[in-house]
Order: structure tokens, then C-alpha cells, then sequence
């Protein structure tokens, strides 16, 4: 009898249990914080920057994480470029831009003045991509390439579509602008606005934007990594790829510094709401810091990505590859700050020490998430076992139990295969590392041995940021946008959220939670009440479909925009009938003959004219796409095209080259440095070092001058192939004929 009252409370327990952690897991859902960031991945020339919840400007940082409420202003002559992995922003001179949402599935900007040059390269059925000026809300419809201009005044927005499709809203109208157009839309309260045929005139910007847009499509490394990792176009450049028979295809840096380990060149910063985040020194410090894993091969670092998109498969559910802060662990022991006291306080002589992550190795978030989260931010980024995922999962976030031994992990009995590495655990001071300083030059010395036995922790240090943390280790602006443009409002079409807590609420905040980042939630409950509404938003009032001035009678035929929406919707050559889709995508024609393509452009009807034909068939796609009627003409471009392409496998062989001749000095290197160490001989091993360094500064020069000459080369070719690019001349009928 007593067996069976105790499981039945047992049972009852387990209920309760059950009962009373479901609602907590569904608000954890929404503390999930967004699975992707803005890089800032170039700066030339004065590049200011805001961090959300400051008045501060800086000079912008490369590599600098950017999200909601971040603000950017180039400056006359600067020029700036932005990937969010689905989608490249670069901005011209004399620009003000900030993120007003950036989410999963929203990406909503604010242009106060300047030009933006924007190529969407994916664009899902649930996401919207919104651009907010002073007088219009510009919608992207569907992936392709657009640019807008704002004037200094404010009150005119130049729209130009020179591939996909989009929607301007504002004064009450709603205009459509497709492929090859260009909208100049004038006043505020009610758009003038002007709709015309685009002349294809590129200025220098346009003519930059296109040789950035060719480096990634050109990308050798998009066969090996995602590309929704976020900076992955920037490892050609700097790196090589090798296959390792464990790990499959590793991607290897081009290093110069001897010794060189990951996450050691650069600085902590806090990001809400993640929390302390790596921002690398290194050109190409992105992706390999925020996705996949580091392991060392023959002593050498290589990265190991997260896989590229799978061919579809029916019923395997793709997940983009998930942004992390940094994926290291934390060390440990007496010497280092692992689970410091409440509310963020260092004890007196310890440092902070961390390393990187190795493949099957969990990481864990220290902000608030859920379970799908930990299985996502580790499943999308390497390979980890589902219950050693779960886990870590109960062991750290729920029961709060964070620290691990090396050599009895408590949580999956798992060796962190990098902690035992020469060189990989690295350390500096609290101070530094809480003041966004520089980690190289504030680095700690450790003892191996201490090291690769210490306790380690899979969550960061819980301690409250100073403020230089939040800005960053940029230096003060040398300029800044006029206080009258940076409060200029823009309208908008999607209500953002409200604007983001002043960093000293949050810092209060912070503290009070023991120095652990807040939740989403726990940021909604300090936000004022008077700040729901975002004070630089106006949101647009309900609009109908307008017709521009100048409307072109050869604009393609079924967009017309219905009656009483926002939204173009196409014609129904089958039954005449309206679909109803995602209010952010254009609805598709739905003929007999060919089903609804969601995300594709239209395709008229198989027996339209010959004229319809070679206008309407081709309105959706790049001119390069385009058939041409002169065989001349295509025979060129088959030319252009074949030499560009053994020009591309020509710098590939050269670079697989330089990789295994940089790989064998590598390797060697590490056997001498191994052999001095065995000796214990100092002297010996800094003359070493010198050397090593030497040869690899040497290498690269060498290598340079390979690719120059290769390059010169190439160009040389391009030049003596323009003259039989040009089409022929159209010949002229003999007189008194035509």
C-alpha cells in the first residue's frame, strides 16, 4: 500500500512539475534573442557609429556586430557595407542609416539622408524587408538589387529597381516599381510621384557596389559554407580550404604571427541581448568567431564551418545557421574569474581565461533561451548529438549547475579536445575585458599545466559591463550626423518595436540580476511607457494603389494593383480569380498550364504576340539574363564568359598551391618549435619564433606578388578580348533603300 501512495505522488510530482514549467518554457520562447546580426565588413573613410541606447558616436569597427538601434553615418567621401547573410547593404557618401528592427524574419531601416545600394539574394515567404525614409516606406518584394537616394532636404526619395520588384507607400498611395524602372518620388504629406524607364547610368558607387557583388558570387568558400554565415565571402582572400579525413573540408588562415590561436586578437564587447561578444581584429574575423568550431591540425588552427544548404529533401527542415557571441568555454580555478560573485564583482588577482570551442563540443548561451534554441545555435553550427545537447540544456540552464572539470565533465562526461592545446587558452584582465580593450595587448601569461586541468564553465563570467563596453573600442568620432538630420523622422509601413533602453537602465538592470544579460522580457518590463512609440517613426496612413506621372504603357502587364490593397496582385489567367499571399510578396499569376511559384517572378501566357513576348517574358530578370537577338552579340558573351571563368580556375589552382607549400612550412615549423620545447631551451625558441615569422611574412609577400602577376595577367587578356566583345555595328541599307 505504501509503494503504491508514494508513486502515486510520485506521478502527482511529476505533474505539478510539468504543470508549472510549461508556461515558463513558452516565455522563454519569446526571450530568444534574433538568430542573426548586421556585420559591418568595411569602412573607408569617416564611418561613424551609435551603439543602440547611447549618445555616443565612434568611428566604426570592423567586424562590429550591428542590430537593433545601431546607428551608421558616412561622412562626405566614406563608404560602409553591411551583410546580414541574405542580404548586402552598402552605403554611400554623406549617409545617416540605423536599424529600426532586425529580427529573424524583419529587416526594417531607417535612411535619414545619403544612398543605400541593396542586393537581397533570399527573401522568404514570412520575411519582410522594409527601407524607411523621411517621405516613403520602400518594400522589397522579391530578391534582386535596388537603390535609394535621399536628398539633403529630406522630402524626395529616388527609388531605383534594376532588378526584382518592390512597393513605395506613402501620403496615401501606393506605387508599384519593377525590374529596369526608376520612382522619384517628391513631398511628405502627399507623394509627387515619377516613374520612368532606368538609363542604366552608373556613378563610382554603383560601379564599387558591382565589383563587391562579383567577389561573392566569384566565393570559393560558399562551396563549403553556408552562406547565411554571415562574413563567409571574406575567407577566400585570406585563407585556404584543405580536406581533413575527421573533420572534412577545414578552412586554414594566412597568419603571420607565430603562435597565432583564436579569439586572440581582439576585444569584448556587450551586445544586448547576448551579452559579451567577440569582436576580432583580423579583416576576416566574422564567421569563423560566431559560427563552427577551431581544432588544430599538425599544430596548425583551421576552421571547421557550418555546413553549406543541403539540396532540398522532403521533410528535412533546413535551419540557417544560428549567430552565437562567441563559442568558447571558460576556465576555471583559483586563477580565473568562473563563477564570481553577485552582481559582477572581480575578486582580487584573477584573471579571465577562455578557448575556443572544438566540433561536438556544446555550446551554451548565457543570455535566456529555450530548449530549441541551445538544439538550433549547436545543430546549425556543427555536428552535436541531440542528447548531449539536452544534457547541457538541464544541466546549465535550467538547474543552473555551470561548472565542468576536463577530466570528469559532470555534464556528458566529455574532453574539451582544445583546452589541452599549446597556446589555445587565453587570458587577460577584468579590467580589459569589462572596458572593451584590446585582449593582444592586455594579454595574461598562464601556466599550461594549471590550464589544461583547471574546472571549466560553459557560460561567461556573470559581471556587469562598464560603459566602454557597450561602445566599443572605436576612438571618438570625428564626425557625426547634424542633431536636426539624426532626429529627422522617417515613415514607415511596419510598426517597429519601441526604441532600445538607455544603456544606464540597463546596466542597473544588470547588476541587479547578478551580472547575467537580461531577458527580452526583462527589457520590455524597464521600458518606459511614453517610449512605446518610436518618436523617428511616423507610421504611413492606409494607402491605395496610385498611378505615377509618365506611367509607361509598355510596363508589364499583369501587376495591375487591385482595388482596396496595398498589395500588387497579378492576373489570373485560368479563372480570373484573386490570390491571397504573404501581404509582403506579390501574389503570382496562376495560369492552366503552370502553378503558382511563390517567389518567382511572372511568366505570361504561352500564346501572347511575338511583341509581347520579347517584352514581357524577360521584365523580371537582370539584363545579362536577357536573350539577344545578335549572335555576334551572344557568341561575345559565351567568349567573355569562358575567360572569366578559366581566370577564376586559374586563381584557384594558384591559391591550392600556395596552401600546400604554406601547410609543409607550417608543419615544420611546428616540429622545430616542439623539439626546442623538449630541450627547454628559451634562447633557442624565441630565435625560433623570429624565424618562423620571418618565413611567413616572406611567404605572403611572395605569394602577393604570385597573385599580382597572375592578375596582371588576366587583365591583360580582358583587354586585348574587349574588341571582339563589342557587337558589330548595325549596317547601314544602300541609299534609296531601307
Amino acid at each position: 500500500m505504501r509503494k503504491l501512495v508514494l508513486k502515486a505522488v510520485s506521478i502527482l510530482s511529476v505533474a505539478l512539475a510539468v504543470a508549472l514549467f510549461a508556461p515558463q518554457r513558452a516565455a522563454a520562447d519569446d526571450d530568444d534573442p534574433p538568430s542573426r546580426v548586421a556585420r559591418l565588413g568595411f569602412a573607408r573613410g569617416s564611418v561613424s557609429f551609435n551603439p543602440a541606447g547611447t549618445d555616443d558616436w565612434v568611428s566604426a569597427v570592423v567586424n562590429r556586430p550591428v542590430t537593433t538601434g545601431d546607428k551608421l553615418w558616412n561622412d562626405s567621401g566614406a563608404r560602409s557595407e553591411l551583410s546580414i547573410g541574405s542580404a548586402v547593404i552598402r552605403l554611400g557618401s554623406t549617409t545617416g542609416f540605423s536599424f529600426l528592427n532586425l529580427t529573424d524574419n524583419v529587416t526594417q531601416i531607417r535612411v535619414t539622408e545619403g544612398t543605400l545600394n541593396i542586393r537581397v539574394r533570399n527573401l522568404g515567404d514570412d520575411e519582410t524587408f522594409e527601407v524607411d525614409t523621411p517621405n516613403l516606406a520602400f518594400s522589397v518584394l522579391r530578391p534582386g538589387n535596388y537603390k535609394i537616394n535621399v536628398n539633403e532636404a529630406g522630402d524626395t526619395t529616388l527609388v531605383i529597381v534594376r532588378d526584382g520588384q518592390g512597393e513605395v507607400t506613402g501620403g496615401g498611395s501606393a506605387y508599384n516599381i519593377r525590374h529596369g524602372e526608376i520612382g522619384t518620388f517628391s513631398g511628405v504629406d502627399q507623394l509627387d510621384a515619377d516613374v520612368e524607364s532606368w538609363g542604366n547610368d552608373d556613378d563610382d558607387f554603383d560601379g564599387w557596389c558591382a565589383d563587391r557583388d562579383r567577389r561573392i558570387d566569384h566565393s570559393v568558400s560558399a562551396r563549403y559554407v553556408s552562406t547565411d554565415a554571415i562574413g563567409y565571402e571574406d575567407l577566400d582572400e585570406y585563407g585556404g580550404w584543405r580536406p581533413v579525413p575527421e573533420y572534412g573540408t577545414v578552412w586554414f588562415p594566412h597568419v603571420t604571427v607565430v603562435g597565432w590561436a583564436p579569439y586572440h586578437y581582439g576585444h569584448w564587447a556587450y551586445i544586448a541581448p547576448w551579452g559579451y561578444t567577440w569582436v576580432d581584429d583580423a579583416p576576416w574575423g566574422f564567421a569563423p568567431f560566431h559560427y563552427g568550431r577551431w581544432v588544430t591540425v599538425g599544430g596548425v588552427w583551421g576552421w571547421v564551418p557550418c555546413a553549406p544548404r543541403p539540396v532540398a529533401v522532403v521533410g528535412v527542415a533546413y535551419v540557417r545557421p544560428v549567430y552565437a557571441p562567441a563559442l568558447v568555454a571558460w576556465v576555471g580555478g583559483p586563477h580565473f574569474a568562473v563563477g564570481i560573485g553577485v552582481g559582477g564583482g572581480f575578486a582580487a588577482g584573477v584573471s579571465v581565461g577562455w578557448f575556443p570551442l572544438g566540433p561536438r563540443e556544446v555550446y551554451v548561451p548565457s543570455y535566456p533561451v529555450s530548449r530549441t534554441y541551445v538544439n538550433n545555435v549547436n545543430v546549425s553550427n556543427t555536428t552535436v548529438n541531440t542528447t548531449v545537447v539536452n544534457n547541457y540544456y538541464n544541466t546549465t540552464v535550467i538547474n543552473k549547475t555551470t561548472n565542468v572539470t576536463n577530466n570528469n565533465v559532470t555534464v556528458n562526461n566529455q574532453h574539451y579536445v582544445n583546452q589541452s592545446v599549446p597556446g589555445a587558452v587565453t587570458a587577460t584582465t577584468p579590467q580589459a575585458f569589462t572596458s572593451a580593450q584590446s585582449v593582444s595587448k592586455n594579454s595574461v601569461a598562464v601556466n599550461q599545466r594549471e590550464v589544461a586541468s583547471a574546472p571549466v564553465a560553459a557560460t561567461t563570467p556573470p559581471v556587469a559591463p562598464a560603459r566602454q563596453a557597450v561602445i566599443g573600442s572605436g576612438a571618438a568620432a570625428a564626425a557625426k550626423p547634424p542633431a536636426a538630420l539624426a532626429n529627422r523622422p522617417v515613415v514607415a509601413k511596419t510598426a517597429p518595436p519601441p526604441p532600445p533602453v538607455s544603456f544606464a537602465k540597463q546596466q542597473q538592470a544588470i547588476q541587479a540580476n547578478g551580472g547575467r544579460p537580461l531577458a527580452m522580457s526583462q527589457v520590455r518590463q524597464i521600458q518606459p511607457e511614453a517610449a512605446q512609440v518610436h518618436p523617428a517613426v511616423k507610421i504611413a496612413p492606409p494607402s491605395s494603389p496610385a498611378t505615377p506621372q509618365n506611367a509607361q504603357a509598355n510596363r508589364t502587364v499583369g501587376t495591375q494593383p487591385a482595388a482596396n490593397s496595398n498589395r500588387p496582385v497579378t492576373s489570373n489567367n485560368a479563372v480570373g480569380t484573386q490570390q491571397t499571399a504573404n501581404p509582403n510578396r506579390p501574389v503570382t499569376p496562376n495560369s492552366a498550364v503552370q502553378p503558382a511559384q511563390g517567389n518567382k517572378p511572372a511568366t505570361p501566357p504561352a500564346n501572347g504576340s511575338a511583341q509581347n513576348a520579347s517584352q514581357k517574358a524577360y521584365s523580371d530578370r537582370p539584363p545579362v539574363a536577357r536573350p539577344s537577338n545578335s549572335n555576334a552579340v551572344n557568341a561575345s558573351n559565351a567568349a567573355n564568359a569562358q575567360l572569366e571563368q578559366r581566370h577564376q580556375q586559374q586563381l584557384e589552382q594558384l591559391r591550392a598551391q600556395q596552401d600546400q607549400e604554406r601547410q609543409k612550412i607550417e608543419q615544420k615549423q611546428v616540429q622545430q618549435r616542439q623539439q626546442a620545447q623538449q630541450q627547454a631551451d628559451a634562447a633557442k625558441q624565441q630565435k625560433l619564433n623570429q624565424q618562423h615569422q620571418q618565413q611567413l611574412v616572406q611567404l605572403e609577400q611572395k605569394h602577393d606578388q604570385q597573385q599580382q602577376k597572375l592578375q596582371q595577367k588576366q587583365q591583360q587578356e580582358v583587354q586585348k578580348a574587349k574588341p571582339a566583345s563589342k557587337p558589330p555595328q548595325e549596317e547601314k541599307p544602300p541609299k534609296g533603300k531601307s
